[in-house]
């Protein structure tokens, strides 16, 4: 992997990890589009650059990620439920994660799978699309309870599929326990915290040696930063599309992602 590969990987990473479409399923093709062996060095580096994205979100919603650290210390209400919340909501992908999480990479992590997670996904924005609601409807982030994190924890699980989107899934359920747009989108981004967290520390801790002997400290640096830097601006720009208009783009992204890939396979 040169410098220029990874800053074309840590472009899709910053782009596609909060957008709806998955990250995981985009950076898998992309690898494979740029000659990439997929190994452990290739996997570990995809998802340790995932920190570029972590670090956007930490930028974009600092004051609320110290209320929640407030909430941790016994200093802030509202943030120590929420930090509960959180808490309730990873805890399920965590413990699925680390009993299966070599099940998954054995059985969903290739191109067929994607295609059809994509699609999949695509055609549930369109159905649910149809019984939408104003982005405005809703309840705030402080009304989630205990129960609806636990659910949209639950939720999460589907994401270990790549191809799925751990933001679109997260979302959806946030939208059906009955938070607003707003607060349905800002909690699926913290959770992402706690969640890209604990499987870039993971995958550093695992593979992080190979990575660093077979690409080198530079490629990495470039995708970090790059990841930093787009996802801020997709963050940025998901927010104030959804203000005011629907998930349904995100649908044609992936149906039109999906259709390209199951070309592109069944031409050899």
């Amino acid at each position: 992997m040169d410098v220029l590969d990874a800053l074309i990987l840590g472009i899709v990473e910053g782009v596609t990890e909060y957008l709806p479409v998955s990250s995981t399923g985009h950076l898998l093709v992309t690898q494979a589009l740029l000659g990439i062996p997929a190994d452990e060095a290739a996997d570990a580096f995809a998802i340790c650059i995932q920190a570029g994205a972590i670090l956007a979100v930490l930028l974009l919603y600092g004051r609320r990620v110290g209320r929640t650290l407030a909430g941790v210390a016994g200093r802030d209400a509202q943030g120590a439920r929420l930090a509960l919340a959180l808490l309730l909501a990873f805890l399920p992908a965590a413990l699925l994660g680390g009993l299966y999480g070599w099940w998954f990479k054995q059985v969903f992590f290739g191109p067929w799978p994607i295609a059809c997670a994509w699609i999949a996904g695509g055609l549930l924005i369109l159905v649910l699309h149809r019984r939408g609601r104003p982005p405005a409807a809703g309840q705030p982030l402080e009304a989630l309870t205990p129960r609806a994190a636990l659910l949209i924890g639950l939720a999460q699980c589907v994401a270990m599929i790549p191809g799925t989107s751990r933001s679109l899934v997260t979302i959806l359920a946030g939208l059906g326990t009955g938070l607003a747009v707003d607060a349905a989108v800002e909690f699926s981004f913290l959770l992402g915290v706690l969640t890209l967290t604990a499987a870039t520390a993971h995958e550093a801790l695992d593979s992080g040696r190979a990575m660093l002997s077979e690409y080198g400290a530079l490629p990495l640096l470039v995708g970090f930063a790059t990841a930093c830097v787009t996802a801020v601006v997709a963050v940025r720009w998901m927010v104030t599309w959804l203000r005011t208009r629907s998930l349904l783009v995100f649908a044609w992204w992936r149906l039109l992602a999906g259709a390209a890939l199951v070309a592109a396979l069944l031409a050899g």
